[in-house]
């Protein structure tokens, strides 16, 4: 019987035991960039965190490879956005039987056409609840350290409601109110500042522009004195040219932060600063009197 209860036990224990990387960190799969920085930001040291979608590739675009459905199954904890995002990824996510978490459960409110816009994470403050979400999740994982994610995921939150009230104060005093993008991605940060974006095409990058959208939105541009059309740099430019040229204005990149470039990566970027680089040309396409830092 003796013998019996310890291997009952150390079976528990290795049954409840966190899945860990080789130098002892937890695990944890994020799905596409920002879900991956805010893991890093509140596990801190003590995890190591894998974007399933690499650099410079549109996270609409990403098809997992055997390897990332064996990172996945095997990672202590999936951070991920559901509602059609990326549903290969949502759909490997709910397969196991560790803990996955959708980020965005009760945070997708706008539709965009018959998609669900799932841009959320271009408003600081909506981004300020996945990190208690991402902190929900870490903490359900490894309990002996829920002290130290609380710590540093407080420490995130307040760098991002720096950067909510830093777009309050600088886009409050614009003389213009409405961005021309070339896709729906902004919606969620126009709803939060109090401006209008207006989009050749719809929320999925591979959607098409007919010309008679072109030729709406050029008059439109005429009309309001709107200087500026916005494109993604990871998306094709087309349709921000095509209308560019025919406004007869310039373009500009306005980065809805799906994933980085190389590139930026190298350069050290991270949310915080690529939020205000697109502050800064938005700021200037818009004619805010407060010069955004």
């Amino acid at each position: 019987m003796k013998y019996a209860a310890i291997a009952l036990a150390l079976l528990a224990a290795a049954c409840s035991s966190t899945p860990k990387s080789d130098n002892g960190k937890l695990t944890v799969v994020a799905s596409f960039f920002p879900v991956a920085e805010a893991a890093q930001q509140v596990g801190g040291d003590l995890v190591k965190v894998t974007n399933l979608t690499p650099a410079g590739v549109e996270p609409h675009d990403l098809e997992l490879t055997t390897d990332d459905i064996d990172r996945i199954q095997d990672a202590a904890v999936v951070f991920y956005v559901g509602s059609g995002f990326q549903p290969g990824v949502a759909e490997a996510a709910d397969r196991r039987r560790s803990p996955s978490i959708d980020v965005a459960k009760n945070l997708l409110t706008r539709q965009a056409g018959d998609a669900t816009d799932p841009h959320f994470w271009l408003d600081p403050l909506l981004m300020i609840k996945a990190v208690d979400a991402i902190e929900a999740g870490l903490a359900r994982v490894d309990r002996d350290n829920a002290v130290t994610f609380r710590a540093n995921a407080a420490a995130y939150k307040v760098r991002l409601a720096a950067l909510d009230s830093t777009y309050a104060e600088t886009l409050r005093t614009c003389a213009r109110r409405q961005i021309v993008t070339a896709h729906v991605s902004f919606a969620y940060l126009a709803d939060r500042y109090a401006l209008q974006q207006v989009a050749v095409t719809g929320v999925s990058p591979e959607s098409e522009a007919d010309p008679q959208r072109i030729a709406e939105l050029a008059d439109l541009i005429k009309r309001d004195g709107v200087t500026t059309v916005f494109y993604e740099e990871l998306v094709p430019r087309d349709f921000a040219d095509v209308l560019a040229n025919e406004a007869g204005v310039k373009t500009a990149v306005l980065n809805p932060l799906e994933g980085l470039t190389k590139k930026e990566q190298k350069a050290g970027n991270d949310y915080v600063t690529v939020m205000r680089a697109n502050l800064r040309a938005l700021a200037g396409a818009l004619a805010c009197t407060r010069a955004a830092p």
